[in-house]
């Protein structure tokens, strides 16, 4: 069986644009649960981010950093 970890590292090797496809498709699968507008507003919202981040040569942070302090801090909230 496919763990998250495994489907992350997967989808982290996929070029942008099919990484941005991937997350539209997981994102929609929320649609039935959430607001329909709530989605589209954080989707416009990551559109701008990554216009701006664009714009001003900013990098931004890779995303195995952030799962990585993501992870972290949960750990950490968990053992309190």
């Amino acid at each position: 069986m496919t763990t998250v970890d495994e489907i992350e590292a997967a989808a982290l090797k996929l070029p942008e644009e099919s990484r941005a496809e991937l997350m539209e498709r997981l994102l929609s699968s929320f649609e039935e649960t959430e607001d329909r507008g709530i989605i589209e507003a954080w989707a416009i919202e990551a559109e701008q981010r990554d216009e701006v981040m664009t714009r001003i040569g900013d990098p931004g942070i890779p995303a195995s950093e952030v799962f990585e302090r993501l992870r972290s801090s949960l750990q950490q909230s968990t053992q309190k």
